[in-house]
């Protein structure tokens, strides 16, 4: 069980990551001075890939604690 701590540390990264880019969609869009519609229909895109970085994130991070438990 010892390889379940670097998969889910290189795991956790891949999902820190994704949050990352988010954090420059976000920005962007924002700099962007784009209409309300066009800045809303971005943003949902953002959330979706946001929600699913942090689930990634999460999940590496339980791989990590699995992985020192065992």
């Amino acid at each position: 069980m010892d390889i379940l701590i670097p998969i889910g540390t290189f795991v956790a990264l891949l999902g820190l990551a994704g949050l990352g880019y988010c954090i420059w969609l976000a920005v962007s869009a924002k700099r962007a001075n784009l209409p309300e519609d066009e800045m809303k229909t971005r943003l949902q895109k953002v959330v979706a890939i946001n929600m699913g970085a942090l689930a990634l994130s999460a999940m590496g991070l339980m791989m990590v604690v699995i992985g020192v438990l065992l």
